[in-house]
């Protein structure tokens, strides 16, 4: 099926707005030893967790964030490994398994804020656009991998995607691998989304229009 895409704007951002939860910030001030955030004002948790974590050393604190948020992927030597990798370099753009570079990203950024720039600053596009089939069909739901296989036609040939997923974006096969580099999927009408990834994933460079087309097969075996 024929789709029309249309890029609306790009915004580089240095957190995802929303990830961490309240029940994040309070079960994190837990772990470094605060242990009023259940009644601390919901508002004053982000930054009494910035306060907590800077009483702990960059290293220790880092393994004390990967712990929770990866600790059920990353055994204890995998975590003291990033936690020391983290000071050094963009980790979370760097990491081979895909499917966690997103959960490295907010912990990154999380450390980042706390210790004024001791980690280095990674960042992330909110990429907003719409995707209008030239034909109805109200059934059709598209995924993380749809999306990125219809931005192969707008994006320039030195998109990092496309340079190591080639066949991927171009060809009939599955792309198990979107699912982890598109981090957030978002669309309220099937028609106007927002999806979020890493800036070294797509930046506003790395469009060479902003209206295309796109053309979406189905998978061999869905049918």
């Amino acid at each position: 099926m024929n789709y029309q895409i249309i890029i609306k704007r790009i915004d580089t951002v240095n957190e995802v707005e929303g990830y961490w939860s309240d029940d994040d910030y309070i079960q994190l001030l837990e772990k470094f030893n605060y242990p009023d955030g259940a009644t601390a004002e919901k508002k004053n948790l982000p930054e009494l967790l910035e306060m907590a974590i800077s009483d702990y050393g960059p290293s220790e604190a880092a393994e004390i964030v990967l712990a929770y948020q990866l600790g059920e992927d990353l055994n204890e030597g995998q975590i003291e490994q990033i936690s020391h990798n983290m000071l050094i370099d963009k980790v979370c753009e760097e990491y081979p398994e895909i499917h966690m570079q997103g959960r490295l990203f907010n912990v990154n950024q999380l450390l980042f804020k706390a210790y004024n720039g001791k980690f280095p600053n990674a960042k992330a596009s909110v990429v907003h656009f719409s995707i209008t089939a030239n034909e109805v069909d109200e059934t059709k739901i598209l995924t993380r991998e749809n999306v990125l296989k219809l931005f192969n036609n707008g994006l320039s040939d030195r998109n990092l995607i496309k340079r190591l997923f080639d066949d991927q974006m171009t060809q009939n096969i599955p792309f198990p691998e979107a699912e982890g580099i598109i981090w957030e999927l978002n669309t309220a009408d099937n028609v106007n989304y927002t999806l979020v990834t890493s800036e070294n994933w797509i930046n506003k460079e790395d469009f060479i229009s902003f209206e295309f087309e796109g053309v979406l097969e189905e998978l061999i075996g869905e049918l």
